[in-house]
């Protein structure tokens, strides 16, 4: 009997998983758009990047409070975040066939997974709304200065050859190794695994959401590289290969936003 019921209790959790992050993305869609409403009462995503920039914006937009920002926050952790996480609950239902993994357990992980990136959501609003008090960013969550884009790109960059780095994108490229230096079974200990991967997920990827500040946080072109490119990372057969690469692209990027700025006298 358990074995009849395996099959479309497996078909449900994925049903249910791809359909948590479609909605996702779609939520973001709907409030992007509603941004450029809110910012210029008329839709056009330019006319909302020139408003936002105007010092004279009023400072009660939901953007500049930190319930709707966490909540924007939290529902791109979901878009960008579990798209990169079917590596690692693959690697799971394997040992659900080998060893004493559960659907339960399943579920842990994720469940462990999502609260550190929930918990990284609360963090980095804090930190968007420190920097738009500070004038650092604009409305929409773009750097004010070609300084501090670039500078960011070449940080994000430069991050990408660092040990934390290594150590941590090593843990996300093979959790299969994780799983077996620290297996707890159940559905308590699937979420002490996914707390433990969330972690080093964090320390992995937190460059590329701090990105959003170069190219504006409720950017969906930003949206859909960042996590191209992330999910690239975590695949078993390419993920070492494209690191180091992405790396020298970000330092060159900077690299050439600051060269610009310096020659526009900015």
């Amino acid at each position: 009997m358990r074995t009849l019921l395996a099959a479309p209790v497996r078909s449900l959790a994925w049903l249910g998983f791809f359909a948590a992050i479609l909605a996702a993305w779609w939520v973001m869609y709907v409030m992007a758009m509603d941004m450029d409403l809110d910012l210029l009462g008329r839709p056009g995503a330019e006319g909302a990047r020139m408003a936002a920039m105007d010092p004279r914006m009023p400072m009660d937009m939901p953007m500049a409070r930190f319930a709707p920002l966490f909540a924007m926050w939290a529902i791109m952790m979901a878009a960008m975040m579990l798209p990169t996480l079917v590596p690692t609950l693959r690697s799971y239902e394997d040992l659900m066939a080998s060893a004493d993994g559960t659907r339960a357990g399943w579920l842990g992980v994720l469940a462990g997974y999502s609260i550190v990136w929930v918990g990284f959501a609360a963090l980095i609003t804090l930190a968007q709304l420190a920097l738009l008090y500070g004038g650092v960013v604009d409305m929409l969550g773009i750097a004010r200065s070609s300084l501090v884009a670039g500078g960011l790109l070449i940080v994000v960059g430069a991050f990408q050859f660092s040990r934390v780095k290594e150590a941590c994108h090593g843990v996300c490229h093979s959790p299969m190794t994780y799983f077996l230096g620290h297996w707890r079974s159940g559905a308590a200990g699937g979420l002490s695994m996914g707390l433990g991967l969330g972690a080093f997920c964090v320390g992995c990827c937190w460059g590329f959401m701090a990105l959003g500040f170069v190219g504006g946080v409720m950017n969906l072109a930003w949206m859909g590289l960042a996590t191209l490119f992330m999910v690239l990372e975590k695949l078993p057969q390419i993920g070492r290969r494209v690191t180091r690469p992405m790396g020298v692209l970000l330092i060159l990027g900077g690299g050439a936003v600051l060269a610009a700025s310096l020659m526009s006298g900015g």
